[in-house]
């Protein structure tokens, strides 16, 4: 254990020295942000009853989807491992007395957990102080923030068992970019990176509920912005646990059937 947490110690104070791209993301997140809450707010002025959220709500969600985006965001994979992949330099990395899914699992909690690090305090801020109800809402009650830090760090789980099941899967491909691609437009979609859940019809929202996908920021942003239930809120973290477990377990299996068959090109 000592070893993984040396990687992600390491990778860690890495990813604290991007001060400037954390300072462009930043200003970059805060315009976005803006621009979707301009954009609900004109939908919701509209007719404010065909919502299945209040405005507030979905304010404090988006708010702290930009605050949080790089714990969450389908696209912040490493490009080091796939070009480690590609190119044989894997080699170095099977030479190591560790198991590769374990150390690059803990550089990607490590790589994404800094990137928010660096931008979630000054864009959380920034929002707190706005008027209501176009900034961000305090939570329903203590209960309902501590729910939403536990759940906050399943969905960051299950996000790196998602991209971690993608580098796996680059082993049995020629090229990553349909993987990347195909993977990153579900992700984006299905848990509520650009639309809120909730907003989609209830037929659709009872079936991408039970996906992976909706294990992800869709779950402690929502319990943070109180539209869910307590049987709600007690399904979506039973679901979480069972599939960080279940795609974690299955991306390590794949990746020791990788280690054990692997075929370098070139070389």
């Amino acid at each position: 254990m000592k070893k993984y947490l040396s990687f992600f110690r390491l990778r860690f104070s890495m990813g604290l020295q991007y001060r400037t791209a954390a300072l462009a993301g930043m200003v970059t997140q805060f315009f976005w942000g803006f621009m979707e809450i301009m954009m609900f707010s004109a939908f919701y002025r509209a007719d404010a009853d065909a919502f299945p959220m209040s405005f507030s709500a979905t304010a404090s969600y988006i708010w702290l989807q930009q605050a949080f985006l790089a714990l969450f965001a389908a696209w912040v994979m490493e490009d080091e491992i796939f070009d480690a992949i590609i190119s044989g330099n894997i080699v170095y990395e099977l030479c190591r007395p560790v198991r590769i899914y374990r150390m690059w699992y803990a550089r990607s909690i490590a790589n994404r957990l800094s990137r928010a690090l660096l931008r979630c305090a000054p864009i959380l801020i920034v929002a707190a102080l706005l008027p209501e109800p176009y900034g961000i809402a305090a939570p329903a009650d203590v209960r309902h923030f501590l729910l939403f830090l536990v759940t906050l760090f399943l969905g960051l789980a299950v996000t790196v068992s998602f991209c971690m099941l993608v580098y796996v899967l680059t082993f049995f491909t020629v090229s990553p970019q349909g993987l990347r691609m195909l993977f990153v437009s579900a992700v984006e979609f299905l848990a509520g990176g650009v639309i809120p859940l909730p907003f989609l019809p209830p037929a659709v929202l009872r079936v991408v509920e039970l996906l992976p996908f909706a294990s992800m920021q869709n779950v402690p942003l929502r319990i943070y912005s109180g539209s869910m239930s307590d049987a709600q809120m007690l399904r979506a973290i039973v679901l979480q646990v069972f599939w960080l477990a279940a795609v974690t377990e299955l991306g390590s299996l794949l990746c020791a059937r990788a280690e054990r068959k692997i075929t370098l090109q070139g070389g």
